[in-house]
């Protein structure tokens, strides 16, 4: 049954006396190339959007203006986490994608008493934390931080498609759709690309895989990588 984004879980916390309320997301996790982007938001209690929710399905034109709207607010505290796709190789992705989180809540000007995720707990942990699967559909506190961390992600894959624009970045965003594997084949992998997933190591074969999929799977691949966690930080800190 379709549940509208809003704050029920918020409003579950205040009323036991939690006042400062984050949520969390990533952007980047099941990428071949790029890093992994975490995003925290900690939103007024009166904060009100009509059009704010699950990042994924807002056309890019309204997430990107929502981002602005979200990032000039300045009642709204934000900071974002990223992890590369060297220390992802090193790390894993479950674990790079979690310092990811982490760096962004220790980036917030404003320290959270307890923070929303979206999907499963994430162990170890600096915060109480409630885990929501499908979060950015439920909370809009959650649906901020997947707006946040899905532009920060996609504006750096535009500007790594200055650097390597024969990859084709700015368009497929470093995800494993078929004309990336096709420029994967092509070309090997560049520097962003995260070596530990089979996809870039096997081109060919993620190619093969996804022809044969069906078209709603073709979304669905694999992969990730990253290095040392870079923080930025709302106007707030």
């Amino acid at each position: 049954m379709y549940r509208r984004c809003g704050f029920r879980y918020e409003k579950k916390l205040r009323a036991v006396g939690v006042a400062r309320i984050a949520g969390i997301d990533e952007a980047g996790r099941g990428a071949l190339a790029g890093p992994v982007v975490a995003a925290a938001v900690i939103l007024p209690e009166k904060f009100r959007h009509r059009k704010l929710n699950d990042s994924k399905q807002l056309a890019p034109e309204l997430r990107e203006k929502i981002y602005d709207e979200l990032t000039s607010n300045s009642e709204v505290a934000w900071a974002i986490g990223m992890v590369d796709s060297i220390e992802i190789d090193a790390i894993n992705i479950l674990r790079a994608t979690h310092k990811a989180m982490r760096a962004a809540l220790e980036a917030l000007a404003t320290t959270p008493d307890h923070v929303l995720i979206d999907g499963l707990p994430v162990f170890p942990f600096p915060f109480p934390q409630t885990a929501i699967v499908d979060g950015d559909c439920h909370s809009l506190t959650i649906a901020a931080a997947s707006v946040i961390a899905k532009v920060t992600r996609d504006r750096m894959m535009r500007d790594f498609c200055a650097h390597f624009p024969e990859y084709c970045f700015g368009q497929h965003k470093g995800y494993g759709t078929e004309l990336h594997l096709n420029k994967l084949h092509e070309l090997g992998p560049c520097p962003i690309h995260r070596r530990s997933f089979e996809p870039v190591a096997q081109p060919l074969l993620a190619l093969a895989e996804i022809r044969a999929s069906p078209p709603w799977r073709a979304r669905r691949k694999i992969g990730l990588s990253i290095s040392s966690p870079q923080r930025l930080q709302s106007p707030l800190s």
